[in-house]
């Protein structure tokens, strides 16, 4: 029925903790229609802000590390804690469709049967990041239906994709054993970034090559901290597979969103990242309006020529883009 669909009974299903409400708001906050995202903010301002109960993890590493079995792990262990456990797990787009092309819920068999877990893949699409536009519009409708935990799986790793940290308290950072060339290749920013550093596939024949991996990051890490800061935070090892050291990297997970709640920086983290979200979503509001501006379509082509050409200069070409649809020229 309509009825069951309106932004009141959606948000009411929400609130409730029902998944199937509680996809259908996430789809209608991940649609690009009008009609859609005027419901979606209605659904939205109806649940509240979710904020200040839940614990928010991001999970990050290079491709291959294990972020999904990880997750899997660490989000079962927490529901044996009696914690429910939502994930965003974030994949790479296809150029065909623009879907998400892995499929996280396949990969996540055990964790995606629970009843106490909640998996939504969402395609990355053309934002930088390694989230979705719409992550944390899902992140607040996660929380609002219940879930304490909610974990955001990020694309991959690197300096574009540190945006993750702007939405949650944890960064974890993932590591792969004997990954000497990945203390290069992973920029300083994301480890300086990165709350807990966890080595993963410490198991079997690379458990030796992993403990060396930990204290090679160890260093490394404790040569950008002041003195006694590296102490705080140290490098850890698991095997996401058996379960080794993943009790250990959740009571990290634990000392320090505790901390973090105790200094009251917690309180003082998410103000920040609200404000980044709202300067987030005023950019890109702004650029859709002016794209869509009938003045701006008229001269878009020849002035994109005019670049393409290398006639004008595309710091000209933004000026006089933006002219016309402030009014301040015709043409």
């Amino acid at each position: 029925m309509a009825s069951e669909r309106t932004p009141e009974v959606l948000a009411e299903g929400v609130k409730a903790g029902q998944r199937r409400a509680l996809a259908k708001a996430i789809t209608l906050s991940e649609s690009s229609r009008a009609d859609h995202r005027a419901q979606a903010l209605e659904v939205l301002e109806r649940v509240g802000p979710g904020d200040g109960y839940s614990m928010r993890l991001g999970i990050s590493g290079p491709p291959g590390v294990g972020k999904s079995t990880f997750i899997e792990a660490i989000g079962l262990h927490a529901i044996s804690l009696g914690h429910r456990v939502a994930v965003l797990a974030v994949d790479p787009s296809s150029v065909v469709s623009g879907g998400s092309i892995l499929g996280d819920k396949t990969r996540m068999e055990m964790l995606a049967r629970n009843p106490r877990a909640f998996i939504r893949p969402s395609a990355a699409g053309r934002t930088l990041g390694g989230v979705a536009r719409r992550t944390h519009e899902a992140m607040l409708l996660c929380e609002a239906a219940g879930y304490d935990v909610v974990m955001i799986e990020t694309v991959g790793v690197g300096q574009s994709e540190t945006m993750v940290a702007d939405m949650t308290d944890v960064l974890i950072l993932l590591l792969q054993p004997g990954g000497g060339d990945e203390l290069q290749a992973i920029k300083r920013g994301v480890v300086e970034l990165a709350a807990i550093v966890v080595v993963n596939k410490a198991d079997g024949t690379l458990k030796a090559a992993a403990e060396r991996t930990a204290l090679d990051y160890g260093l490394a890490r404790g040569a950008q901290m002041q003195p006694g800061e590296a102490e705080m935070f140290p490098v850890q090892t698991c095997s996401a597979l058996t379960g080794e050291g993943l009790p250990e990297v959740w009571d990290e997970v634990e000392r320090y969103c505790r901390a973090l709640g105790a200094s009251g920086e917690l309180t003082s983290r998410r103000g920040q990242q609200r404000r980044k979200w709202l300067w987030s979503e005023t950019t890109e509001d702004l650029v859709q309006a002016l794209r869509a501006d009938p003045k701006v379509k008229a001269n878009l082509h020849e002035i994109e020529r005019a670049v393409v050409a290398g006639k004008m200069l595309p710091m000209t070409a933004s000026r006089h883009l933006l002219d016309v649809f402030l009014g301040r020229r015709g043409k």
